[in-house]
């Protein structure tokens, strides 16, 4: 339970503090970023493939099926950490963590929506406060949270397809970074051949360093999840995801300045009231559950 609990904590703790990466590479674009991550993403990866020598998993990614519900879940996944990523580098830290707030709930929409689960009447209260609340901030600032929006339905429907996927979280990871790298691969040699390639015109290796650090940036917080979330109850892991956007906020506010008025905060706590009247009925139905 202990080391679950470490996994997971270390995972949203690295995930959280993402803004700090981003700003740290503010003068690439953030495409150019993202295919950086996808090469480099996929150079790690295949080294750790090839210490654990996990390879049978390449028969099964063949099949018709499978491909395509990977290049589906590949598509969202590369669409949510363009936003993401544009959303650091213009200012919308905050806005970005609103999303991964909101998230949690989007999952049981897409649950109840798409795969047909019944939800139980503390869980409609949250989607309801957190419509509430999302509908305040529409209203305040004049126009509808997009980039919140976004991200919390880009990264549920990925987390809904890998939820009946074929491939566990390593190899699902390996086999969208290998779906992605030819889009990758083509876009940085074209910026090469136009001379625009930010990893070669950096002013110092800092820069260069940071792009190749995206492969280990990104996959070592997944490893990280995937082995606490074996480990722990999901009513511990699902309080703990919590974390990351926690971090995202704060640093949005205290450390990069964004502009966070008292109006604006009325709807984030409509919010985070629906996320602790939702862990709060889970704990509560977890220890019944237990007890039983």
């Amino acid at each position: 339970m202990r080391s679950g609990i470490l996994s997971a904590t270390l995972a949203f703790l690295c995930w959280g503090l993402f803004p700090l990466y981003f700003h740290a590479i503010g003068e690439v674009p953030p495409l150019e970023i993202l295919m950086h991550r996808v090469l480099w993403s996929l150079g790690f990866l295949l080294i750790v493939l090839a210490v654990r020598r996990q390879w049978k998993w390449l028969a099964l990614a063949r099949q018709p099926r499978v491909l395509g519900s990977f290049l589906a879940s590949a598509f969202l996944l590369s669409a949510n950490w363009l936003a993401y990523i544009w959303a650091v580098k213009n200012g919308h830290v905050i806005e970005a963590s609103l999303g991964y707030f909101i998230n949690p709930l989007v999952n049981i929409m897409f649950g109840y929506v798409i795969l047909k689960e019944r939800l139980r009447p503390a869980q409609w209260g949250a989607i309801g406060l957190a419509a509430l609340g999302v509908a305040w901030l529409t209203w305040q600032s004049g126009s509808v949270p997009w980039i919140a929006l976004f991200l919390a339905a880009t990264f549920g429907g990925y987390g809904l397809l890998r939820k009946t996927a074929a491939l566990g979280a390593l190899e699902g990871l390996s086999f969208e970074t290998m779906l992605l790298f030819p889009v990758a691969a083509v876009y940085i040699g074209w910026l090469s051949y136009t001379g625009d390639n930010a990893f070669i015109n950096a002013p110092s290796d800092t820069t260069r360093l940071l792009l190749i650090l995206a492969g280990p940036i990104t996959a070592i917080p997944l490893l990280l999840f995937a082995s606490g979330a074996r480990q722990i109850p999901l009513s511990i892991l699902g309080l703990l995801q919590y974390l990351s956007p926690t971090i995202q906020f704060l640093l949005g506010v205290w450390l990069f300045h964004e502009a966070f008025s008292a109006d604006r905060l009325a709807g984030f706590v409509l919010i985070w009231s629906a996320l602790a009247l939702f862990g709060g009925e889970g704990l509560w139905r977890s220890r019944v559950a237990n007890k039983a």
